[in-house]
């Protein structure tokens, strides 16, 4: 088989992250290609931030992060009493169905009154760093 060269860094992209167990790892693997092919495309970049972004949920004990109409779902959640007031001040909107283990979070938008959803990569990132401030350790 001869790929087009994005194509075998797609493959190679996804087999380093099947094989990778930490966000350190995938970090590794993100370097290891950008060393060798330069810049990644964008469909490679998004790999690599969707597999971190699972490993952050897992780490989290977070399973399942859906877009559910104007929110976010995040499910299964165990707040502590802490987690639970940071999210309240943080994201007040924020909907919490203790009996059913999860938590509806409003959809973040661009800034101004009456702005877009946010969504791709930037909604990738929003959602790594809610895991990381109100679901980390």
């Amino acid at each position: 088989h001869d790929y087009a060269p994005g194509e075998r860094l797609r493959l190679q992209a996804y087999r380093a992250i099947a094989s990778a167990n930490t966000e350190a790892d995938i970090t590794a693997v993100r370097e290891e290609l950008t060393d060798r092919y330069g810049k990644l495309p964008e469909p490679v970049e998004n790999l690599l931030l969707v597999a971190g972004l699972r490993m952050l949920a897992r780490a989290c004990g977070v399973g399942e992060i859906v877009l559910q109409g104007q929110n976010i779902r995040f499910a299964p959640v165990e707040l502590r009493e802490s987690q639970e007031l940071r999210l309240k001040r943080l994201h007040p909107r924020t909907v919490i169905k203790p009996a059913v283990h999860q938590i509806l979070v409003p959809r973040p938008t661009t800034g101004k009154i009456g702005g877009k959803p946010v969504v791709g990569r930037e909604l990738l990132a929003w959602t790594g760093e809610f895991l990381a401030t109100i679901l980390g350790s």
